[in-house]
C-alpha cells in the first residue's frame, strides 16, 4: 500500500464516516430539477407523441412512399 494511502485510512474511522454522512450542512437540497424534472420529461414525450400521430393521421402520407419497383418507364419515341 502506498504511505499516502495508508496514513488517509488510519485517520479515518466509523465514526468520523457517520458524523459526516450525518451533517446537515452535506445534505442535498430539492432543486428545480428534483421536484419537476420527471413531469417536464413525460410532458416532452407526450408532446412528441402526440404531433408525431397527427403528422401521420392528418397529413396523407401514403401518397409520399417511395416509388422504387413501381415506375416503369415509358417506350422512348423518336420525334
Amino acid at each position: 500500500m502506498l504511505p499516502v494511502v495508508r496514513s488517509a485510512l488510519g485517520h479515518l474511522s466509523i465514526r468520523s464516516i457517520q458524523q459526516v454522512a450525518k451533517s446537515p450542512r452535506l445534505q442535498k437540497k430539492c432543486d428545480f430539477h428534483d421536484n419537476f424534472g420527471t413531469l417536464i420529461l413525460l410532458g416532452g414525450a407526450v408532446f412528441c407523441s402526440v404531433n408525431y400521430t397527427l403528422a401521420v393521421t392528418h397529413y396523407d402520407l401514403h401518397h409520399y412512399v417511395s416509388p422504387v419497383g413501381r415506375v416503369r418507364p415509358k417506350e422512348w419515341k423518336r420525334p
